[in-house]
């Protein structure tokens, strides 16, 4: 049973779950699964050497699933940036309606894809930055406590702490992203006023994620011995 949030009914998907968007990881085959599970795929365009890639994979990812997908564009410090403009315009001209955003200085992106009509959602690691971006007009927030893998955030403030604050202070829809991993996690960021999670460690463990099954196996019983103790 489809369960309605904002999230979800804005997204037109049936769980309010997002794939992260890992970094040699996040492709088109584990996108199109979560997509067809009734959450929503991510593809990391960083994850392509050029925008052209990234076109041809988000053409993949159509061929395996008609249900709505999305891109993550992280945009890191470099001396020598990738072309993030040409990131976004390869979403925007594939169609795609739901594009993460994270990383410094997203304003033109988020602009450029807010005139395109997409869905925004930015990642965000402290309240500071939170409200920041929403005054760039995004759609949504992801709100990402210390528990977060590839966490880059400044200060070491876990999802719980972090969510009750935002639920406060933020006037923009905002999803949960750290720790959590099943439906007991996603109920308690729902009871604190996400309107969704973001999982990513979690789907390491799929079949369709490219990752090698000794690491998949490693996380699997580090959870079972943190079941049972």
């Amino acid at each position: 049973m489809p369960i309605v949030t904002e999230l979800t009914s804005k997204l037109g998907i049936a769980v309010p779950v997002i794939q992260g968007g890992m970094m040699h990881v996040a492709t088109a085959s584990l996108a199109a699964a979560v997509s067809q599970a009734g959450g929503l795929g991510i593809i990391a365009a960083l994850n392509f050497p050029t925008p052209a890639v990234l076109r041809e994979e988000i053409r993949r990812c159509r061929r395996l699933t008609s249900k709505p997908f999305g891109v993550n564009i992280t945009m890191l410090p470099s001396l020598v940036p990738p072309d993030y403009r040409g990131y976004a315009q390869a979403a925007i001209d594939e169609g795609v309606k739901v594009v993460e955003t994270a990383g410094n200085s997203p304003g033109s992106i988020i602009a450029q894809l807010k005139d395109a009509d997409v869905t925004v959602l930015h990642k965000c690691t402290n309240i500071r930055h939170a409200q920041s971006a929403a005054k760039l007009g995004v759609d949504f927030l992801s709100v990402d406590g210390f528990e977060c893998a590839g966490h880059v955030g400044e200060s070491d403030i876990t999802s719980l702490v972090l969510l009750n604050k935002a639920r406060q202070t933020l006037g923009v829809p905002f999803i949960a992203s750290g720790g959590f991993a099943d439906g007991w996690g996603m109920a308690a960021a729902l009871c604190l006023g996400a309107c969704g999670i973001n999982m990513g460690t979690r789907f390491l463990c799929t079949q369709e994620a490219p990752v090698h099954p000794k690491l998949k196996h490693a996380i699997v019983q580090a959870w079972a011995a943190l079941s049972t103790g």
